[in-house]
């Protein structure tokens, strides 16, 4: 078994505030598990996050990060969500919060 940073993946783009956070993280895990979204078993899943739309999913095994890491899209569905939201979805690294305010700040 891989350690656990390598076994995460980092999801941004959640809808925030739409429904409980139980709920959303319901959601975020079965988007994952399911086979269409080059999913697999999930281990744990953390959300929120003190980064508003992000949230870290660890899987049981490291060959799922890469399949779901190789998905070129993943829109984020279910019938409790009024539409499709994109997901961006990279590897766990410690430097991830610096590179989340970079993804997530405004342009200068």
């Amino acid at each position: 078994r891989a350690g656990r940073s390598m076994r995460t993946v980092v999801i941004a783009g959640v809808p925030d505030g739409l429904l409980h956070d139980d709920v959303m993280a319901d959601i975020l895990v079965i988007h994952f598990q399911m086979s269409r979204n080059n999913g697999g078993d999930v281990e744990e899943i953390t959300y929120p996050t003190r980064r508003k739309g992000v949230a870290y999913v660890t899987f049981e095994d490291q060959e799922v990060v890469e399949s779901v890491l190789k998905k070129k899209e993943h829109h984020l569905q279910d019938k409790r969500l009024s539409k499709y939201y994109p997901l961006k979805v990279t590897r766990y690294s410690e430097n991830v919060s610096t590179l989340i305010t970079h993804l997530l700040a405004p342009p200068l």
